[in-house]
């Protein structure tokens, strides 16, 4: 059990990132091909991106590099996860490449402690190992990831929308309580499901949450409490269809232009709009003005279609866009 400890200082600090951050979602995605746990979850991108990583040679960079650098137990760097890559990958390859050698070969003998480490990690103490290794990171997240980054956005986009509306109804309270069911807020404790027992203790620092669409069950944070406080956390997830028909897995392979004549109609068109800035399903029903059933049948067309995605939010089900939704209703600059 991890317990994070708020003050009211570190109530007022609290922020949900707005991006994915794509150091996170890099350790998370290589969680994937090491356990199997909900991987049904990813079936899609599990495909798609083995099969890429093949095409492009990097299968055993990933195998002989990667993978013993972030391993799926209970302990991975915390270097390769610093707070710059909020601003983006290139901004997080460059921390990594800027930071001082003592503190990376601290956490690789902590890697090395907890789940043996490859003698030639050492060598990233010196810059032109680690140049060559953020070389290898960058090309596994432009084959792996970066082609999915719409599908990945839309969910992240999805999840922040409940967090809104959490935050609306039952303020910082709300907000908290409501990232289950991983977590449980015990005010002023946050209790997290951990691989092991410790306390995190704020002190007026605040909590980044970062929403990761690769992360599977538990959250994870860093493991230096010293470092600026991190939680990252799982996105919900539907199961991917398995019949050939696109499904809802980060494939980002939809094609939009089938499933147009579906939603050519007056109704569809409103609950479309509606949905822009996050809906319930009783919200887009009166905005329609139709009832919530035939509502429900309409997001369910256009949720086929790609153009919508929905969540849970209590006793409400949350529609917001998704990419291909967003750029259906933007003007056509001509």
């Amino acid at each position: 059990m991890l317990r994070i400890h708020f003050t009211d200082a570190d109530l007022a600090r609290v922020q949900v990132a707005a991006r994915p951050d794509p150091l996170w979602d890099i350790y998370f995605s290589l969680c994937r091909f090491q356990i199997r746990k909900g991987l049904w979850s990813y079936a899609g991108w599990h495909r798609s991106a083995r099969e890429a990583l093949h095409g492009k040679g990097l299968a055993p960079a990933v195998r002989n590099v990667l993978l013993p650098l972030y391993p799926g137990g209970t302990y991975f760097p915390d270097f390769l996860t610093p707070g710059e890559a909020s601003e983006g990958l290139d901004a997080g390859l460059d921390a990594i490449l800027g930071l001082p050698r003592q503190r990376i070969l601290r956490e690789l003998n902590i890697l090395d402690q907890v789940n043996g480490a490859p003698a030639w990690t050492r060598q990233l103490t010196d810059i032109g190992p680690r140049k060559e290794f953020v070389q290898t990171v960058r090309a596994y997240y432009d084959v792996a990831i970066r082609p999915h980054g719409d599908h990945i956005q839309a969910h992240i986009d999805a999840d922040r929308s409940v967090r809104a509306r959490a935050l609306l109804d039952g303020g910082m309270d709300g907000l908290l309580a409501g990232l289950g069911p991983y977590m449980r807020w015990r005010r002023p404790v946050l209790e997290v499901e951990y691989a092991e027992d410790r306390d995190l203790y704020l002190q007026g620092r605040g909590l980044t949450l970062v929403p990761s669409y690769f992360c599977w069950g538990a959250p994870v944070s860093l493991a230096d409490s010293g470092l600026p406080p991190v939680l990252a956390y799982p996105l919900r997830h539907a199961a991917s269809r398995t019949d050939g028909t696109g499904g809802t897995g980060a494939t980002g392979a939809q094609n939009p232009r089938a499933p147009l004549a579906a939603l050519l109609g007056t109704t569809r068109a409103v609950i479309l709009q509606a949905t822009a800035a996050g809906a319930t399903t009783g919200e887009l029903a009166r905005a329609a003005g139709v009832s919530a059933a035939s509502a429900t049948r309409h997001t369910t067309v256009l949720r086929d279609a790609g153009l919508l995605v929905s969540h849970r939010h209590g006793p409400s089900v949350l529609h917001t866009l998704t990419p291909t939704g967003a750029a259906l209703l933007r003007p056509d600059p001509a």
